[in-house]
């Protein structure tokens, strides 16, 4: 009996020693094994053994990433479902495309009310807006509507939050509860959880957010955009910093950061482990606790040492310097240093979890930014490391088309936002993410034209296209005679002798009719006659009897012969994006007016191909129309010669390219010029570095006649008025003219193809 009982507590204690060892981790877990149910909020990881891992983080750091005054989940949530009451929104559900049927995609900006401010930022937006080709002045012809509330600022605390705005936007008849609304957002909540509480409900509105979380994110409905600071120039905007000769990818440092450190709240736990990151050789992580008004109330160990290494750099020098930025989250998820890191060509490695990128919808940042997350920080410097060079280079060029394409101006940000609005509206006709990814960007493609790529002459290289092996010649005709003079017929005889004419289209802008069809010359490529409305911007309409690629344009008192047109054309073919032609003309900085200066005389420079005689792609004649707003098309209706300028400013403008000259007879080119010399006269003084006309003579010349000074002015004011719209001088200068092999060489004329060139 002894020995039975001695067996069973021998079993007994053998099953609690196995239990123990082999179960004790779970057992712990029971609050009536381990007493610590007090202490079941505690921050992970729980080490068995703190000798064998070295800590990487201070005990006050953990507790700060502890903060209770942080909302919970559910909290986060009963926040968000209080703003997003219509959660589940939709386009199909909460937009009503039948709005967007009659007129198409108008857009529409309450008026704003008397005493109502508005912050200096969303005023750029409201601008942004109507200035664009969308904009109506009518709310019955609108698509979608745009608050004159200033809703950009939702923190309670900021002097810009906007009162009682439920109660406004009630009382419009146009709320309809926020279908076919966008609202405009860029600070939201406050200290201390700064949660996505804007302050009132949005119902049906699409709502276009800076630091967007992707739990809040409504996708395909909501769009995410950048944040940007109040400096954020309304158009144009600087260009990025890298350039065609810019020093190879890898520069002096790695890896860099200089910011604030924020000692409690959320937001703390990321910028206080950038430390860690460290060496002080090619990985340079520099904090500041010396920021707001209690800093030093709460100030820790490393502060005064951070300080101090903080005014040792300064932060463009940096910027400059650096492969990669470090972008991580702030208060809020976004950053201002993410369009910082864009523009300097600096790739950012962005460290905010749950942060919905802007433009995600249409961008791909997975060609121009390295996503990390914040709980790896200490795998960020090798991850990096691992990059190739030659992929190095491909983000930071991808990072200068996306500042320069999307970015660079509230103009574009808005501009972007409402396109991708409009893409939602027709799916079978909007842009791919290929064009929105890949140069001149998804602003300049427009889908109405074409959906398939090779009707745009930007990628015939990439693709392997090639443009059309014919061209329309297109006559602008203003004869006041009513009849055909002898200028027009010589030149429908010497381009329809063109191998490469598919047919003539005469744009007749006569107050008289056109002449009867017998009169017109025989023609061996079909021959269009339009009646014109006497607009000088129809010139550039895409109208439908235009069906090649190539369009050379033409006046009617234009002088080429069939070789000058041959030889002209073959060379677009190898440049199908830019403008290719024979007169030119230039334009200059004058300090002494402070403006630019615009002249035709005969130099080594050139910006301007002037489309009396020029080929360029059909394309260009659909963005010139539907692209541009209607007052800049009026712009031109009022000014001479102004729609020259403005399509090569346009081409410019997508291109960043300059015109092509290419080779003209001397007996024509005399003539021009002394055309060119009657009607403008000289300019003013050039900008340091480029060459000006009048740099050729002591004094400028006299210009030739009243209406030759009148017409000379408007250009001038037509070239200001166009910078002074794209927010900066688009046009590009050159000195590039293309001749023929063996032209004016001394050999045989029988061995020169393009013979006729010469006299």
């Amino acid at each position: 009996m002894q020995t039975r009982k001695k067996y069973i507590f021998l079993t007994f204690l053998a099953s609690w020693l196995l239990l123990f060892l082999f179960g004790g981790d779970q057992l712990r877990r029971f609050s009536f094994f381990s007493g610590r149910k007090a202490e079941a909020h505690r921050n992970w990881p729980r080490w068995t053994d703190r000798s064998l891992l070295k800590s990487f983080v201070d005990a006050e750091e953990q507790l700060r990433d502890g903060d209770p005054s942080l909302l919970s989940p559910r909290e986060r949530r009963a926040a968000w479902l209080s703003t997003y009451r219509s959660s589940r929104c939709r386009m199909e559900t909460c937009f009503d495309f039948s709005r967007c049927e009659k007129h198409g995609f108008k857009v529409f900006t309450y008026p704003q009310e008397r005493g109502q401010p508005i912050s200096e930022t969303y005023g750029k937006i409201l601008s942004s807006v109507e200035r664009s080709r969308y904009h109506t002045a009518n709310p019955e012809e609108a698509c979608l509507f745009i608050l004159s509330i200033d809703t950009l600022d939702r923190d309670h605390l900021s002097g810009q939050y906007v009162q009682n705005v439920d109660e406004k936007i009630r009382s419009f008849p146009l709320w309809n509860g926020g279908r076919n609304h966008l609202i405009f957002n860029l600070y939201s909540g406050t200290w201390p959880d700064y949660a996505g509480d804007l302050g009132f409900d949005i119902g049906q509105a699409i709502l276009a957010k800076a630091s967007f979380d992707t739990e809040s994110f409504r996708p395909g409905f909501d769009i995410s955009i950048p944040l940007f600071s109040k400096d954020h120039p309304e158009r144009g905007g600087d260009r990025g910093w890298l350039y065609q000769d810019s020093v190879p990818p890898k520069k002096k440092y790695l890896l860099v950061f200089k910011g604030k450190r924020y000692l409690t709240g959320i937001g703390s736990g990321t910028r206080n482990a950038l430390h860690h990151i460290h060496n002080g050789k090619d990985i340079i992580s520099l904090t500041t606790c010396k920021h707001g008004k209690d800093w030093e109330k709460h100030k820790d160990t490393r502060c005064d040492k951070d300080n101090i290494d903080y005014e040792r750099f300064d932060y463009q020098e940096l910027l400059h310097n650096s492969t990669f930025c470090i972008v991580p989250r702030g208060r809020r998820l976004g950053s201002f240093r993410f369009l910082e890191a864009l523009q300097a060509a600096c790739i950012p490695v962005l460290l905010s979890d749950g942060w919905e990128l802007p433009f995600a919808e249409a961008i791909d940042w997975g060609k121009a930014a390295v996503v990390g997350s914040e709980r790896l920080l200490l795998q960020i410097p090798s991850a990096v490391r691992c990059i190739h060079p030659e992929r190095v280079l491909a983000f930071q060029q991808q990072t200068q088309f996306l500042w320069d394409a999307y970015f660079s101006s509230v103009d574009k940000i808005v501009h972007t936002t409402l396109e991708i609005i409009k893409d939602r509206l027709s799916p079978h006709r909007s842009r791919s993410r290929f064009l929105w990814n890949t140069l001149p960007g998804g602003l300049l493609v427009l889908p109405d034209f074409s959906t398939h790529l090779g009707d745009f002459p930007f990628y015939y290289l990439q693709h392997g296209y090639s443009p059309s092996k014919k061209f329309t010649a297109f006559i602008r005709a203003v004869s006041q005679a009513g009849s055909l003079s002898q200028p027009i017929l010589r030149l429908i005889q010497a381009v329809s002798g063109s191998q490469f004419c598919a047919q003539i289209v005469v744009l007749w802008s006569c107050e008289k009719p056109p002449p009867p069809s017998r009169k017109w010359p025989q023609t061996t490529v079909p021959l269009t006659i339009i009646q014109g409305r006497r607009k000088l911007s129809e010139r550039f309409f895409p109208f439908e009897a235009i069906q090649t690629d190539a369009v050379l344009s033409l006046d009617e008192d234009t002088s080429l012969s069939s070789s000058e047109v041959d030889f002209a054309f073959l060379v677009w073919r190898s440049f199908p994006e830019r403008i290719v032609g024979f007169a030119t003309q230039s334009h200059f900085w004058d300090p002494e007016q402070g403006r630019w200066g615009y002249t035709s005389r005969w130099t080594n420079e050139l910006s301007i191909v002037l489309t009396t005689a020029a080929f360029y792609h059909r394309y260009y004649h659909s963005l010139f129309t539907e692209y541009l707003p209607v007052g800049l098309r009026e712009l031109v209706d009022g000014l001479t010669t102004c729609e020259d300028i403005l399509m090569n400013v346009l081409v410019a403008a997508v291109t960043k390219l300059p015109p092509i000259k290419v080779t003209q007879q001397k007996q024509h080119k005399e003539l021009v010029a002394q055309q060119a010399e009657c009607r403008d006269g000289a300019a003013g003084t050039p900008q340091p570095g480029q060459r000006s006309p009048s740099a050729l003579h002591s004094a400028p010349a006299k210009v030739k006649g009243t209406a030759g000074s009148r017409r000379f002015s408007q250009q001038q004011d037509c070239l200001n008025q166009l910078a002074d719209w794209f927010g900066y001088m688009p046009l590009v200068s050159s000195q590039l003219r293309l001749d023929p092999v063996l032209f004016k060489d001394q050999v045989s004329v029988l061995r020169k193809k393009y013979p006729s060139l010469e006299k």
